[in-house]
């Protein structure tokens, strides 16, 4: 089972972010069992998501951290979420993988993004969602 896991927020449109991610992250590479997990401030925790992993058949889990950077939350707060989560399934495997960090496919995300707000920009069209704000 695979766990993606980001801060977590008191906006409930951020946390829906991420389940939409897990989704598209799903269906995108076939995994049968992908669970959110918000590291805080928001249900479900690593611990719910773990656990669901769990009861649907998972025998390892890995916590994927839907984090750019390896700061103090992937290095700390994660594993010891995750340690406390996997206390209850003596039997199952886990592992915390990397953040995402300086993926050469983050570039081209990035530059997507620019593109398509530029174009926004210069040719006047509607504000969309990769625009809101600006």
């Amino acid at each position: 089972g695979v766990v993606v896991v980001d801060h977590g927020s008191r906006r409930a449109a951020s946390n829906e972010q991420l389940e939409r991610f897990a989704a598209l992250y799903a269906t995108a590479t076939g995994r049968a069992v992908v669970e959110p997990a918000h590291m805080e401030l928001a249900p479900p925790t690593i611990a719910d998501a773990f656990e669901r992993c769990v009861e649907r058949g998972a025998n390892v889990v890995v916590v994927a951290p839907f984090f750019l950077s390896p700061g103090r939350h992937w290095q700390e707060d994660i594993p010891r979420l995750v340690d406390e989560a996997a206390a209850a399934h003596p039997g199952v495997k886990y592992l915390i993988s990397a953040p995402i960090g300086l993926h050469p496919l983050m570039a081209e995300v990035i530059d997507s993004r620019l593109r398509h707000c530029l174009a926004h920009v210069n040719e006047g069209g509607p504000e969309c969602d990769v625009c809101a704000g600006s």
